[in-house]
This record gives C-alpha cells, sequence and structure tokens, in this order.
C-alpha cells in the first residue's frame, strides 16, 4: 500500500472524518462506517495532508491533459478546492446546488465558465456518482469540456463504472477498501471491524 494511502488514512481518522460505529445514513441504511471531510476544517495538520494528496494527484492529469479551471458543487468538496487550487495557483468554481435568485444568480459561484475552457470537476467522496453528473452538467451548458472527475474517496458502489461509461475519466486519490486495509494492518481497527466495512459495500454493489 502507498505511503501516500497510508499518510490519507491516519489524517482521516485522527481528525475524525472517517468514523466507525453504526450510523443511520440519509438512505436509512445502517453503516459501519461514516465519512465527513468537514472534520477536517478543525486540524489543519489532516487538512494539509489531504490538499496535498489531492494536488499530487491533479498534477499528474496536468502532465497528459490542460487544465484551466478546477470546479466542485456545494458543500463538502467546495471547503477543499479553494486550497487545492491556491496550491496549483488555478482558478476554481463552485457549482450550487440549486439556481439563485438573487444578487449574482446562476449556478456557479466564484467566476464565470468560458466556452472551451478545459475544467477538472472535483468532490470529496463518489458514491455511485450520479450527485456528480448533475454538477457537472451546468458547466457544460455554459460550453466547458469536463473530461476528468477527481474524488479523494471512492466508495466503490459504482461511481467509477458509472462516470466512465458517461466518457469521463475517472481518477481518486483513495478508495474505501484502501484506507480499510491501511488501518487494520496499523491496528486502528479491528479485523472484525475491517470484515464488516468491507462487506458493506460489498452488498451495496450487488
Amino acid at each position: 500500500m502507498s505511503i501516500r494511502t497510508s499518510r490519507v488514512a491516519e489524517a482521516l481518522v485522527r481528525s475524525g472524518a472517517l468514523k466507525f460505529g453504526t450510523f443511520t445514513l440519509k438512505s436509512g441504511v445502517s453503516s459501519p462506517f461514516y465519512i465527513d471531510l468537514t472534520c477536517l476544517l478543525s486540524s489543519p495538520r489532516d487538512f494539509n495532508v489531504v490538499v496535498d494528496a489531492v494536488g499530487d494527484e491533479i498534477r499528474k492529469v496536468q502532465s497528459f491533459s490542460k487544465v484551466d479551471k478546477l470546479a466542485s458543487v456545494e458543500l463538502k468538496g467546495a471547503l477543499l478546492l479553494p486550497s487545492v487550487a491556491n496550491k496549483l495557483n488555478l482558478p476554481c468554481l463552485v457549482v450550487r446546488k440549486e439556481n439563485k435568485e438573487y444578487g449574482v444568480t446562476g449556478r456557479i459561484a466564484g467566476g464565470e465558465v468560458k466556452k472551451g475552457e478545459n475544467i477538472l470537476f472535483f468532490d470529496d467522496v463518489v458514491t455511485d456518482g450520479r450527485s456528480k453528473l448533475e454538477a457537472i452538467k451546468p458547466l457544460q451548458e455554459l460550453g466547458a469540456k469536463v473530461e476528468t472527475v477527481l474524488a479523494v474517496i471512492d466508495r466503490e458502489q459504482g461511481g467509477r463504472e458509472n462516470l466512465e461509461k458517461m466518457g469521463f475519466k475517472f481518477r481518486v486519490v483513495t478508495t474505501l477498501s484502501e484506507l480499510v486495509n491501511v488501518l487494520s494492518s496499523s491496528g486502528k481497527i479491528t479485523e472484525e471491524q475491517a470484515k464488516k466495512i468491507l462487506n458493506s459495500v460489498k452488498k451495496r454493489v450487488k
């Protein structure tokens, strides 16, 4: 397992962004883990570990593909985005979940989308990928080219497959399985916890 995955795993657990226990998700389904990257805001050290990892992954994309701007959707991905963009000296935009009806209206905050711009779309977590497709649509409608979608964590619940099926290149800092294996190997979680989490992922993919 990579050193980067180990550092990110430790940062997520240390900051409380990755929790283990019994949690009820928005869908009503019970889960043995919960991911909330907003917790990184209260831990500058861990925040920087994740931002650095995201920045490294974007640099890899830049080595073979032009990136004019970064974009994310409110809320969680957008909290990390400015720091990542600043590190890479790239402008960034935030896609609102709903159209703003007052002041600077529309669904794009932070600037304008110019026709033909190459925008890399970033978010914190990918589950099935549907919310990413919904957030990318306003960028495309304004003429942007979105080729790559990048996430911090792939929950391995069909997101990669769905995004690639739609023609996007999908990149991720780490997967849930990688995180769990690292944490289990280092004794941060028990083998029983690891098995329960990995089984819950397999169950939802079916």
